[in-house]
């Protein structure tokens, strides 16, 4: 097996010029790193990555803990911080939280074990206070879709308040009054300021939200679909559903359709987060965009930034929504 010795002889070099270009260290001329490189190749040699580690302090990967693995959100998610870090030859290792408190902090210790250089944060269910005690350690992280106060300097996230305003205040500039509602989880912050913001689009027109339109669901597919059933089972009339994310929206339509209902004739049908499917529904979903990827990549950024010292490259903290209008939302009948 060639070892370092062998490719520092080969190539002419010294040992720490060897270790730099390993390293990918900026202060290597390209004739030089072409002339290890060759050496490496020519020998068959394979640098070690504990050894690497030991010898930069640094293992060149980076923890990511999300709250689920499925779904369109978190795939988009998940490709715009590994290719912002794959174009920076660094690696990452991906576990998941599945909301719950315990699975977050176990996957944050697992991630912590792995001697990441750093963590990217997804988490739903653990504490402000567990955040702030655990930035007093020594691995550093970055918050995505989460703000704490206290840790303002390391938080990425949307404005998902003026995402919920937007989207009911578009169904009520289309003549809308009767609005239904089916929310993600209210424990979770995300879920809650998308409702605030819909209740601040309704009150700037006059109106509350009903109560009877109101249904909770869970962010996915059956969340729509059941709170869709549930909602035509109340009894009241409404003529337009806000739905918390795409997922939710997604099953909304395939639940009106089976059930008879035609989209946006009978009712409009609106979303949030604009995945990729979003485009590709009958009808064409209208949503609010929010930029999940650009938001990744943006977290990847910090990590290269605050970790990696690179020192020109610029952060963006905070997102703002925008509307995306398609099919799925028609002006209200007149009655």
């Amino acid at each position: 097996m060639a070892t370092i010795y062998q490719v520092s002889e080969l190539a002419g070099v010294s040992l720490a010029t060897v270790s730099r270009v390993m390293n990918n260290n900026v202060r290597v001329s390209e004739a030089t790193r072409n002339k290890v490189l060759q050496a490496m190749e020519q020998l068959g040699y394979r640098p070690n990555s504990i050894a690497q580690s030991l010898a930069s302090s640094r293992s060149n990967s980076i923890g990511i803990l999300v709250s689920e693995l499925h779904g369109p959100f978190y795939g988009e998610m998940l490709t715009g911080i590994e290719a912002e870090f794959r174009a920076a030859g660094k690696h990452v290792i991906i576990a998941a939280g599945h909301s719950e408190r315990a699975t977050e902090e176990d996957g944050i210790e697992f991630l912590l074990s792995r001697n990441c250089d750093a963590l990217i944060l997804h988490v739903e269910a653990v504490s402000d206070q567990y955040l702030i005690d655990l930035s007093k350690k020594q691995t550093p992280f970055v918050l995505l879709n989460r703000q704490i106060t206290a840790l303002a300097d390391r938080c990425i996230s949307l404005d998902n308040e003026l995402g919920g305003y937007l989207a009911t205040r578009y169904l009520l500039e289309q003549g809308h009054r009767h609005i239904a509602y089916i929310a993600g989880p209210m424990w979770k912050t995300d879920a809650r300021d998308r409702f605030h913001g819909h209740q601040r689009a309704l009150a700037g027109y006059q109106l509350t939200a009903e109560e009877a339109l109101f249904f909770e669901g869970d962010f996915r597919e059956t969340g729509g679909s059941k709170g869709l059933q549930a909602l035509l089972a109340s009894g009241r009339p409404f003529s337009a559903v806000v739905c918390a994310n795409d997922e939710m929206a997604s099953g909304a339509l395939t639940a009106a359709r089976e059930l008879g209902y035609e989209v946006p004739a009978d009712f409009s049908v609106m979303g949030f987060d604009n995945v990729n499917f979003a485009y590709y529904t009958y009808p064409k979903l209208s949503t609010i965009d929010y930029p999940v990827s650009a938001m990744g990549q943006m977290a990847a950024r910090w990590v290269l930034q605050q970790v990696y010292q690179q020192s020109s490259i610029e952060v963006q903290q905070i997102f703002d929504p925008h509307l995306i209008p398609r099919d799925s939302v028609a002006e209200a009948a007149v009655t």
